[in-house]
């Protein structure tokens, strides 16, 4: 009895240093997720505004009026997955990579991987056939200093390897902030441009005066919007993280405490045990004296 006794409160030492670390964690993620969350917020409104001028302005283009937006036979597609550089945040990082594989579904078409982040590099690098070709090696590092600066330099990487023809469609697959303990797994189709249908009707119905062209005017605005698109696409990525981190040591802080009750009450209900045996023994002891 008293050898169960030690494990029990080897076990609730256990658990109580596990709580600490947890509750610890949940309180390190909440403070990013303010700083994250600001920043998308900034973003958001500018980024949305920017893709409706584009997408506006460039409904009216025919497919073979810009670089990006010719429409191609899809025989190689890129998948940019965005992930976090650490785990601990639920199926936040599991998601994505499952988003992708379901992706990669069609026969006789070609599929790389851009991994923004380590979890993504890590999930992918094993499959050196889905490995993206043409860019930085240490694109996956971005998390370790998120500046726009870095992110503008691979949609440049991106738009450069489309227009070469290297790739033909070009996805973006991430989660998106929607509050602390919600995460949107988005995909986006970056490249080629496609203007929806409702987007070609309601521009067929406003005259636009463009000077100098319509075309040189919006191979200026693409690539500004698309590199500001890549940029929100990894903040948000960066925010939902923070919010999964928080909302997942949350649960495991409270787990942690149901588990200690639990071994609490294990404990006090052994322990009671073990002196009423001693008192029993004690007894028939004394007894077995006085007979």
């Amino acid at each position: 009895m008293a050898g169960g006794l030690k494990e029990v409160r080897e076990r609730i030492t256990s658990v109580q240093n596990t709580m600490q670390i947890t509750s610890a964690m949940k309180m390190v993620a909440a403070a990013k997720l303010r700083r994250a969350q600001d920043a998308i917020t900034r973003m958001r409104p500018y980024a949305d505004k920017l893709k409706g001028v584009l997408s506006n302005v460039s409904a009216s283009l025919d497919s073979s009026d810009g670089v990006y937006s010719q429409q191609r036979d899809v025989n190689r597609v890129l998948i940019v997955a965005i992930t976090s550089n650490r785990g601990l945040c639920g199926g936040f990082n599991n998601n994505i990579v499952k988003a992708a594989n379901a992706l990669m579904t069609e026969e006789g078409v070609e599929y790389h991987v851009l991994p923004l982040g380590k979890k993504a590099y890590e999930a992918f690098l094993k499959r050196r056939e889905l490995k993206a070709v043409g860019f930085d090696e240490d694109a996956w590092k971005i998390f370790d200093d998120l500046k726009f600066e870095r992110a503008q330099k691979i949609g440049e990487d991106i738009m450069t390897q489309f227009v070469k023809g290297q790739y033909d469609d070009v996805k973006i697959i991430y989660n998106q902030f929607v509050n602390a303990a919600v995460q949107d797994i988005t995909t986006e189709n970056f490249l080629p441009l496609v203007a929806s249908v409702s987007e070609r009707e309601s521009t067929s119905d406003t005259d636009y005066l463009f000077e100098p062209s319509q075309v040189e005017i919006v191979e200026q605005i693409i690539p500004s919007s698309l590199k500001v698109q890549l940029y929100k696409g990894l903040l948000d990525s960066n925010a939902a993280e923070h919010g999964a981190r928080m909302t997942a040591m949350h649960q495991a802080t409270e787990n942690a405490g149901d588990m200690l009750r639990d071994l609490r009450i294990s404990y006090n209900k052994a322990r009671q045990a073990s002196i009423t045996t001693e008192i029993l023994e004690i007894v028939a002891g004394s007894e077995a004296l006085s007979s």
